[in-house]
Parts: structure tokens; C-alpha cells; sequence
């Protein structure tokens, strides 16, 4: 584990993992332990991976100010991990909740960035809302499963505002592209690895203004893949598509039998789709 001085003096704690060109990795959650993304499906075996601690989670410090967490505030620590880094530009991923930072950062310093991968995205950034119709469309062609039944009676529960204390556990196998033992003990350290004060400030309506976002990405001629699962509700491999043509150069990719951690799910294709990417000149 190494550490940096973010701008406002917050220490923020970053990973190296495995060999290769280095590859800056910003995790979801919102505010999740960046160590749920493990080697990313044996993607470190092509790449170093620069994994960043988000503030107040795994080995970084809570910030004196709870509005940091917000997280266009956080476009920052990136930047201060790529100096920290030595790098002129950079290959930049970022999965779910943490795509905010990731296009925020672009949006902000778009010479900076070289390829941007986006890993089952989030995307108020773009003024891309949760579609729960569509979720919910998604999560149906999974009925077959024992622990169906309960799940969709939570997400109904979710969806209505009436959500009880175990209903976010009770939805997780959604995200999942098998519920078995791996996803269980995966979806068992969320809780702990995840940071709910700052996550209650994360998507902060001050922190968008999507129509001068997607004007500005006009204009920026980085590399973009979307990776979307067939299985994810949240963002749909539909919805994925439409992220992925914000971008000039934005394309989108859907892996088979996958949900929204797709590299657990599917770990040679995952690792095929990105690295392949990532390769590209």
C-alpha cells in the first residue's frame, strides 16, 4: 500500500497490482474498499492496476470536510494519483458508482486521458437516470432461481420508497451473474468495505450539469469502451449503448451470462474484451 496527499491535505491510500503498463482504477460503491475489485478477472496479469482507495474507505483517510465525498469533488484525487504516478496521460477504468469520477475527470482534464473504460456504469454525469422500468424488465428474465421471489418483493419494496433493512441485501443476487458460493462471500463484504456517511453525499444534484457535460465530450478524442453485462439491470446492455455514444470514439460491449461484476462472472472474457481494448493504438 502507498499513500498521497490529496489537494486538501486528505491521505489517500493506492495499490499496486500485477504487471504491465499502468492502468488507473477508480471503484464503485459509491465509496467501496477498492480491494472488491481484486486483480479485476486476471486483468493485472496484463496491466499494472493503480487501485485508489476513495476517501474514507480501505487504507484512506476520512476527509474533515463530509462534502468532498461528493464526487465531482473527488475528480482531484485522481488527478493526484496520476502525478503521484509519474504518468503524462493515462489509461483510466472505473466500475459502477465510480464512472461519475471517471467522466468528471475527463470532462475536466481530457488531455490527460488516453483510453477510459467503464465498467457497468453509473451515469448521472450524462444526465442518465436509474431506468427502473427497465430494471426491472432485466431482473424478470432471471425468475427461475429459489431466491427470485424474495428478491423481486425487495425491489418492489426499493422501488416504492418503503425499503425495509434487509431489502438491499435480500436484491444483491441480481447483480450477480451465478449466486454461488464466490458471489455470496463477494456480496458478504460490501457492507463492511463500503463507506455509507460519504456515499449519502456521493451523488449530490450540485455535482452535475449534464447537458454542459455531454457538449463538452464533443470534443474529446480519447478511446472509450463500455462494458455492460447481459444480465445488469442497472446500467442495461440498452442503456450501456447509449453511454457509450456520448463519446466521439465510445463503444460498448456486452458479455454474455454477465451482471454488474462482470469480471467475477465471466473472468477470460472480461479480461479479453478490456485487454484487447486497452491494447488498441
Amino acid at each position: 500500500m502507498d499513500f498521497l496527499t490529496a489537494a486538501d491535505g486528505t491521505r489517500l491510500a493506492h495499490h499496486r497490482r500485477g504487471d504491465g503498463p499502468p492502468l488507473l482504477c477508480v471503484p464503485g460503491g459509491p465509496l467501496r474498499d477498492s480491494a472488491y475489485l481484486g486483480g479485476l478477472g486476471g486483468l493485472d496479469a496484463y496491466r499494472e492496476l493503480r487501485l485508489l482507495d476513495l476517501r474514507g474507505t480501505g487504507g484512506s483517510d476520512r476527509p474533515l470536510d463530509p462534502q468532498s465525498y461528493r464526487c465531482d469533488r473527488q475528480v482531484d484525487d485522481v488527478e493526484s494519483l496520476r502525478r503521484a504516478s509519474g504518468l503524462e496521460r493515462v489509461d483510466l477504468l472505473a466500475h459502477s458508482a465510480g464512472a461519475e469520477i471517471a467522466v468528471q475527470y475527463v470532462l475536466r482534464r481530457p488531455d490527460r486521458v488516453a483510453r477510459l473504460v467503464l465498467l457497468t456504469p453509473s451515469a448521472a454525469s450524462l444526465g442518465f437516470a436509474d431506468d427502473f422500468p427497465a430494471r426491472r424488465r432485466a431482473y424478470k428474465r432471471r425468475s427461475g432461481p429459489q431466491w427470485y421471489p424474495s428478491a423481486h418483493a425487495a425491489l418492489e419494496r426499493i422501488a416504492a420508497g418503503e425499503a425495509e433493512g434487509e431489502d438491499w441485501a435480500a436484491v444483491r443476487p441480481f447483480t450477480y451473474g451465478r449466486w454461488d458460493s464466490a458471489a455470496r462471500e463477494h456480496a458478504a463484504r460490501s457492507a463492511q468495505e463500503r463507506n455509507q456517511e460519504g456515499a449519502s453525499h456521493y451523488y449530490a444534484p450540485e455535482a452535475f450539469d449534464p447537458p454542459a457535460a455531454r457538449a463538452a465530450l464533443r470534443d474529446f478524442t480519447g478511446q472509450v469502451l463500455v462494458v455492460a453485462g447481459e444480465l445488469d439491470g442497472g446500467p442495461t446492455p440498452e442503456r450501456a449503448a447509449e453511454i457509450a455514444s456520448a463519446f466521439p470514439r465510445g463503444r460498448a460491449v456486452v458479455l454474455p451470462g454477465a451482471a454488474h461484476f462482470p469480471w467475477l462472472d465471466d473472468a477470460e472474457r472480461f479480461t479479453a474484451a478490456v485487454n484487447g481494448f486497452l491494447r488498441l493504438r
